[in-house]
This record gives structure tokens, sequence and C-alpha cells, in this order.
């Protein structure tokens, strides 16, 4: 290969001349009153006791993330279908930029497969297999998200839920998401 990537990376290339090819990941999570449990630190022998909320307040996080570079691109939303799925794909659009073409590895959710999915011109979608979350990077920053700030809590209102998922998400450096999201199976070197 001449570029010293897969092929499917190599004929990007070739499709896009001048443009670097970057590979991105995107998922969505959900963050609310049904939020998670984790452990806890306390005295041994003790029983720590925590809230779990039982209302139904939400929101999504879409997130993509370049684990190359650290770049990363989020929306927040009240739900997700394809028409957040468009705006959450031209705010990865914008955050690469004009000279980079965005491989984008998904799953395989209604709204990311939907016909009326609107890709801009300089990303090209590469779905996952069915039930294969392990292959998606991005999996393991939720879980990151979710045990450091969004556990264990209990949130008033739907203002604070949506406040809680921007923090989170903003207290992840590029530095961060190369690190949780480090991956070598798609590509070594592009």
């Amino acid at each position: 290969m001449a570029g010293g990537g897969p092929p499917f990376v190599e004929h990007l290339r070739e499709k896009n001349p001048g443009k670097q090819v970057e590979v991105w990941f995107q998922d969505e999570a959900r963050v609310g009153q049904q939020g998670t449990l984790t452990n806890v630190w306390a005295p041994k022998g003790s029983r720590p006791t925590a809230v779990k909320q039982t209302e139904y307040d939400w929101v999504y996080i879409f997130g993509a993330v370049n684990p190359a570079t650290g770049k990363s691109s989020a929306l927040i939303a009240p739900t997700v279908n394809t028409e957040y799925m468009n705006h959450h794909l031209r705010f990865i659009s914008e955050e690469a930029g004009d000279n980079v073409h965005v491989l984008l590895v998904l799953d395989q959710a209604g709204w990311h497969i939907a016909k009326s999915l609107s890709v801009p011109a300089n990303i090209t979608l590469l779905h996952l297999p069915p039930y294969s979350p392990e292959l998606n990077p991005v999996e393991r920053l939720w879980a990151y998200l979710k045990s450091h700030y969004l556990s264990n809590r209990v949130y008033k209102n739907y203002k604070e839920i949506l406040d809680a998922g921007t923090i989170a998400w903003n207290k992840i450096t590029p530095q961060m998401f190369c690190s949780i999201c480090h991956t070598a199976w798609p590509v070594h070197e592009i």
C-alpha cells in the first residue's frame, strides 16, 4: 500500500487528492436521572449507599473523536434521530476542516443509516458490523465520562442534566481523547 494504510483509506486518498484522510469514531450516550451507579471508596466493613433516581429526564450526547489528534465534536440533544445526526455530521465536517476528508466509523443505529441522512462531502461513513461495540473506542469514552463525572448523582431537572453533560465533555482534553479512545485496528498510520 503506497500510503501505508488499509485499502479503504487508500481509496479515500485517491478520491480526495490533496486532502488528508482522518479516521474519526462516532457514537451516542444517554445521560440522565436513571443514571449510573459505580463503586465508591468506603471504610472496610461498611455498606455505603447511593441515591438512584427513578424520574425519566435525560439527554443524549452525540460524540465524535479522532483518536490520532484528539480533535472532537459533540452535540447534546433531547433525543436521538436523523435530524440531530445531520447537525452532528455538519459539526464534525466543520471541526475537521476543508483540507481533511473524514472516514467516520459508527454503528448501524437507525439514524446512522436513514435515507434522509445528509452526509457532508468531506465525510465518508464506515458502518461497523451489528453488535460490535468493542470495535468503537468512543464506547470507552462513555464509560470514562460516566464513571468520573456523571455517576452517583441526582439531577433536579433537565437543565441540570444538560449542564452536567456539557461540563463532563468539556473536561476531556485532546490528550485524554487520544488516550481513552486510542485504537490500532483501523489504521496504524494515515
